[in-house]
């Protein structure tokens, strides 16, 4: 037996009840509180004043941004050798494909958000190396030997895709959110606890629809799609 398939079988008693692994839940919400930050220091950051105070909190903020990319990819990978769970999102029309096609769009921002501030960065000069969860030191990209001209067109097209992808994270996240409370309280699904870290069966229990009244007849299900 093979990593991915001790991995496979491993997860099959979660991915069976509909929920993500607790490898899963902690890469979406390490990742989601990595997000959240990176959007409020990257606008606060902005406040600060030209000097080496600004330097440092850029510094920071690529080297979150590495970080997160660094976590996409091994996210990424995990959901290659374990796939998620079926659950009510996967149900056949045009609202599973929007729910699909967002998180793609997740994906692929998770990688051209951080690439193009890495870009940014290295195209201040002098470029200084950055760190990876403040550990892994990271040289900057070798833009030094460029011209002037060079070095001021890289800076102001990373600049300008980095902004764009902020804008569209902006709007994903909020609709990303919304579909999620849309689905637990409103279509009473399985779909936003599936992401929920597990806890003990209690009076209260955050699994939405999947709860079962204490004289142990399910409460009737909203049809999904």
């Amino acid at each position: 037996m093979n990593l991915s398939e001790f991995f496979r079988d491993w997860s099959k008693s979660y991915r069976d009840r509909g929920k993500y692994t607790p490898v899963g839940v902690t890469f979406h919400w390490t990742m989601a509180a990595l997000v959240i930050y990176q959007l409020l220091s990257g606008w606060w950051m902005q406040r600060y004043l030209v000097g080496a105070d600004k330097l440092d909190a850029y510094a920071r903020h690529s080297g979150l941004g590495l970080t997160l990319l660094l976590l996409g990819a091994l996210r990424l990978l995990w959901r290659l050798m374990v796939p998620g769970p079926i659950n009510d999102a996967d149900n056949a029309g045009w609202r599973s494909g929007v729910a699909h096609l967002i998180h793609a769009m997740f994906y692929t921002l998770f990688v051209i958000m951080p690439l193009s501030g890495y870009m940014l960065w290295s195209a201040i000069q002098p470029a200084r190396p950055l760190h990876i969860a403040g550990l892994v030191r990271i040289p900057p990209m070798p833009f030094q030997d460029f011209s002037p001209e060079w070095q001021s067109w890289v800076l102001e097209s990373s600049l300008d895709v980095h902004v764009f992808c902020v804008v569209v994270l902006a709007l994903l996240i909020p609709a990303h959110a919304g579909a999620a409370i849309k689905h637990h309280f409103w279509d009473r699904d399985d779909v936003f606890e599936g992401m929920l870290p597990e806890v003990p069966d209690t009076d209260w229990n955050p699994a939405g629809a999947r709860r079962k009244p204490q004289g142990g007849q399910s409460p009737p299900r909203a049809e999904a799609g």
